[in-house]
């Protein structure tokens, strides 16, 4: 093993300075002691190895805990913990040796941040594994996830050593999983800076973009501010209240979500200025008294925008968030977002769960208990026996809600849901037997379906009957992940039952005949009743689908088993073969093993011969020549093309990383691309003739299929055409914009063909 050169020393040396001096929790001498005893075990332990940048590997465990201690604020076990994450996985060193030097408590935090190793279940996902392995861990210790957090913002600020495909998977995980993680423990910063380093990433020319579009609008930025923030300075000096005012930049994820979901451009964006005021409260006084108190000294002087005041003072966020937000306007004619939050509040906002710790015994407020609550619920999650670990991961997404409303009991009790969550979620909130017997509800005293969608503020009363039982089609209308969870565990349970009645009978049936139950007997009867396995057939013969009154004809009969069913096709069973299982990870070092390389971008050629069609394209995202793609290599080993803003993409990215590889288009000339366009605008008569003369003649785009509606003087219309590229699609609807009368022109990526 190679030695530390000096110059790797000295570097080593000023980071770990960098640490001492930034660990405000560290500073007694067994703190230090304890900091510097796992600081040099890890550094013994990870000598000599490099990062794929070249630096010393344990630059990065140091740079972990600076953060664990600078940006989260937690103590020196914590640091130590951070410093030997990668001890156990990487080197010979074992929990057990943790354990022994360091105590338990180090080494189970050592342990949950230690990645699961071994042979997983094929429909299984390493991912997953390891995600779900660190969460078991969120009920013992929080510490676990903050770290690993911490790991993963570091990994994200040194992504720039890596191959392009593991930028991708890496940066797909982020914005999956960690950036609302980050935010539902309310580490805000952290969680803006995992967003805008995975746009970085996943969209570099629109980071960019945004990027150099805020510098130069910067200096005129502050000018507004400043004065903007003038009278308010001297109003709340007036008044004696101690307080910092600072400008809040917008970070750059925001602003393109805005871009994106609001279809403004950047200028229209009004809350990219923003301010925020941090004081320091009056004891005696409530805080949120104080916030009202500051906010009405601000509104004597700008003209608030009603529809704009956010108030997490009176009901926080589910992740502890307390702030008063407000839009005013300003001086020079624009709406500017103030918020307004106390010091206890600010450092909340900013560290999250950790800074609950610090004003537990001065303040328990309801936001720790509906933290309390949100660690109770992941814990039944993982506690179910009977889901996998990309089911569990899919039900901890939708935990990981961001929008929260607040609802009534029938006695007054509060229960926070996740927006556009149903009175079928809110019975499951209750209990999971409530939900189970749920036929209807009440809202707020009016009769309402299951399915009704919850506002904040809404009183909901459960109407259940003893003989109700959950049916599949409950499963789309929850959001949550408790409700979710409960419904498919109640179909599994009358899945067994039908299924153990279905056995019972057919087995009866059977001894009726005079015939033992065999694997000959079955290969007659599967096919005849056109199902795969005995427990489709118990299953269907338990809940009446399947009579068995003509089962001696059927055994009577000898006919060949020609034909097997597989997944609602026909195949012809001399033509089946077994799906190529081998995996391909990414993670090893020599990727030249696998079958696929990805280390190079998949072109996608062109090809009029549908046999050999060289790529699949996805149908939740229709990509066509020049949108920006990534591509997903199937176990059978088809590359299946989604563009890169594709939900569904950034779920696989999160679960299947190992097999998202970088696609390219090649020129495209020869083959034609289905495209959906939305039209909407002004009625008028010879409108759909002009709009079809622009598309079909002018244009020369054959037109597939069309439809229309017009009501109250406004018509909508879609339009199915085939395009070679994306230039020919951005042509084609300048165009139409140019027509008299058309409002909108909007590119639909989702439908069917």
């Amino acid at each position: 093993m190679n030695l530390q050169t000096e110059d790797e020393k000295k570097l080593i040396q000023q980071h770990l300075d960098d640490l001492l001096q930034n660990c405000p929790r560290c500073q007694k001498e067994e703190d230090l002691k304890l900091v510097m005893k796992a600081f040099n075990l890890a550094n013994e332990a990870h000598k000599g190895v490099k990062r794929k940048s070249g630096e010393p590997y344990i630059i990065h465990p140091i740079e972990v805990a600076k953060i664990v201690a600078s940006e989260i604020g937690l103590g020196a076990k914590a640091i130590a913990s951070a410093l030997m994450h990668d001890v156990v996985e990487d080197t010979d060193y074992t929990v057990d040796d943790i354990e022994r030097l360091f105590g338990p408590k180090i080494a189970s935090i050592v342990d949950g941040l230690t990645k699961i190793s071994g042979v997983f279940d094929a429909n299984s996902s390493l991912q997953a594994e390891n995600f779900r392995k660190m969460l078991l861990t969120l009920t013992d210790d929080i510490r676990v996830i903050l770290i690993k957090l911490a790991d993963r913002l570091h990994n994200m600020r040194t992504l720039d050593s890596l191959a392009l495909h593991k930028q991708l998977k890496i940066a797909g995980e982020t914005i999956y999983l960690y950036a609302p993680l980050a935010h539902r423990l309310g580490l805000y910063n952290i969680k803006s800076e995992l967003e805008d380093l995975s746009l970085k990433y996943r969209y570099p020319k629109v980071y960019e973009e945004i990027k150099e579009l805020i510098t130069d609008s910067e200096k005129r930025r502050m000018q507004h501010i400043n004065r903007f923030s003038l009278p308010i300075i001297q109003k709340l000096e007036e008044n004696n209240i101690d307080f910092e005012i600072n400008g809040r930049p917008k970070s750059i994820y925001s602003i393109w979500k805005k871009i994106q979901t609001k279809n403004v451009a950047f200028e229209d964006i009004y809350d990219l200025l923003a301010i925020r005021i941090v004081f320091n409260p009056y004891p005696h006084i409530p805080e949120k008294t104080q916030c009202w108190h500051i906010y009405s000294l601000i509104t004597d002087i700008y003209k608030p925008k009603p529809d704009r005041i956010r108030d997490w003072v009176s009901t926080p966020k589910a992740n502890g968030y307390e702030a008063l937000h407000a839009t005013v306007m300003g001086p020079n004619g624009q709406w500017v977002e103030v918020q307004i939050r106390s010091r206890r509040m600010d450092e909340i906002a900013e560290r999250g769960f950790a800074a609950h710790w610090k004003y537990k015994d001065v303040d328990t407020t309801t936001q720790e208990n509906e933290l309390d609550k949100w660690i109770k619920r992941v814990r039944e999650m993982l506690e179910n026996p009977e889901s996998n670990a990309l089911e569990f991961l899919d039900e901890f997404k939708l935990n990981l809600f961001s929008s929260e409303i607040v609802v009534f009991t029938p006695k007054g009790e509060t229960k926070t849901l996740p927006k556009g969550a149903t009175a079928l979620d809110f019975a499951y909130e209750i209990h999971s037997e409530i939900g189970n017997k749920a036929i209807g509800a009440k809202v707020n005293h009016k009769l309402v379906p299951l399915s009704y969608k919850l506002n904040s503020g809404d009183q909901v009363e459960v109407i259940t009957a003893s003989t109700q039982k959950p049916v599949i089609e409950s499963l789309a209308q929850v959001v949550t992940a408790k409700a979710k969870s409960a419904i498919k565990s109640a179909l599994k349970a009358e899945t067994k039952n039908r299924i153990e009645k279905g056995r019972q009978a057919v087995e009866s049936a059977l001894t009726a005949l005079g015939i033992q139950p065999s694997s000959r007997v079955f290969k007659k009867i599967l096919p005849a009743y056109d199902v795969l396995s005995k427990d489709e057939l118990y299953s269907k013969v338990g809940s009446g689908i399947i009579v068995l009154t003509d089962l001696k004809k059927i055994l009577k009969k000898n006919t060949p088993n020609k034909w097997i069913r597989y997944w609602g096709l026909q195949f012809n069973k001399t033509n089946l073969r077994k799906k190529d299982k081998r995996h391909i990870d990414l993670e090893d070092e020599d990727d030249n093993q696998a079958k696929f390389d990805f280390r190079k971008p998949y072109l996608l050629t062109e090809s009029t011969d549908t046999q050999s069609a060289s790529y699949l394209v996805a149908k939740c995202c229709n990509p066509i020549p020049g949108d920006e793609v990534i591509g997903y290599l199937t176990e059978e080993e088809n590359v299946i093309i989604h563009k890169a803003t594709c939900a569904e993409a950034i779920r696989i990215m999160s679960q299947y990383g190992n097999r998202i590889v970088t696609a390219k288009w090649t020129t495209h000339k020869i083959l034609s691309f289905l495209a959906r366009i939305e039209i909407k605008g002004m009625d008028r008569i010879g409108i759909l003739s002009e709009l079809i003369k622009v598309i079909s003649d002018e244009l020369q785009v054959n037109i597939r299929k069309l439809s229309i509606e017009s009501h109250d003087g406004i018509f909508e219309s879609w339009i199915d055409l085939y395009v070679h590229n994306i230039s020919d699609l951005n042509n084609l609807i300048m165009n139409v914009m140019k027509i008299k009368g058309i409002d909108n022109v909007n590119r639909i990526e989702k439908f069917d063909d």
